[in-house]
């Protein structure tokens, strides 16, 4: 196990940050990644596979716990589950009521979806820095990183699908035609059409890198500042004080953090398509 007290700072730093790799390796052929380097080195078919692990076990756990609810659920005095998900259900609801004015059974599940799985995601970031990877060296696992959504491969992967969903549904809705009128004759009308294009392309692309560079992007900070808090631990007795006051005070912050990032990633996913069913916006 990798520990502050047996790497130095940069070190332990580049240790955490280290996703689990596997890939081809033009050296090695098939094989694990054991550092950025390497796994830089595997190419674009590399896979992180603890983001990949993670991001399923928790897409499991949230299908696992809607499942069983739906399955006991009763008309009379509910369960503190069923309590539970019904508030969770409720408030996407309200959401998705406030936010989205088509008609598309599809919105509000995908909605559900993604606020539990990447509020599951985000949660991850809680466990103590060292803990899970500390246990993981004992199967002789080195590198592990559990928070999913601080690889911009899960977010921008999320973030593509909602972008596949926008496009299927703003030439469906509105048809070919439609969808290439608001690229090429808004606002400027058929004499801008150069800079219409230009103005809506930009506009329409800037919607899945956004919105995957805003989730990984504070998960990334909120995880490189437990790392940092870590390290205090190494620094003597007054340090480790400090940081354990320090690791907890962020903790307590990081809880909104992480909520209210699954929140803004869901909204505008209902946005997004709330636009792509509106023939003008």
């Amino acid at each position: 196990m990798a520990s502050s007290e047996t790497l130095t700072s940069t070190e332990y730093i580049r240790h955490h940050l280290t996703n689990l790799t596997f890939g081809y390796h033009p050296e090695h052929g098939l094989d694990f990644a054991h550092d950025m380097d390497e796994a830089a080195a595997m190419g674009f078919w590399a896979i992180n596979v603890d983001t990949m692990a993670f991001s399923l076990l928790l897409g499991g756990l949230f299908i696992w716990f809607f499942y069983g609810v739906a399955q006991r659920a009763t008309a009379g005095v509910p369960t503190g589950r069923q309590n539970f998900a019904e508030w969770i259900v409720e408030f996407i609801d309200e959401n998705v009521r406030g936010s989205f004015s088509g008609q598309n059974p599809l919105v509000a599940p995908l909605a559900l979806t993604i606020f539990v799985w990447v509020f599951l995601m985000n949660l991850m970031d809680l466990i103590p820095v060292d803990l899970v990877p500390w246990l993981a060296t004992l199967i002789g696992i080195h590198y592990l990183k559990i928070v999913p959504t601080t690889d911009p491969n899960a977010t921008f992967g999320m973030a593509l699908m909602v972008f596949i969903l926008v496009l299927y549904y703003s030439i469906k809705i509105k048809g070919i035609g439609g969808f290439l009128g608001e690229l090429t004759l808004q606002p400027f009308g058929k004499w801008g059409m150069p800079f219409n294009l230009v103005l809506e392309g930009i506009s329409l692309l800037s919607k899945p890198v956004s919105l995957a560079l805003r989730l990984f992007g504070n998960l990334y900070a909120g995880e490189m500042i437990f790392i940092l808090i870590a390290i205090m631990y190494s620094g003597g007795l007054v340090l480790a004080v400090t940081g354990l006051f320090a690791q907890l005070a962020w903790a307590i912050f990081h809880i909104l953090i992480i909520t209210l990032q699954a929140f803004i990633f869901t909204v505008l996913t209902i946005v997004y398509l709330d636009m792509a069913h509106q023939k003008h916006h």
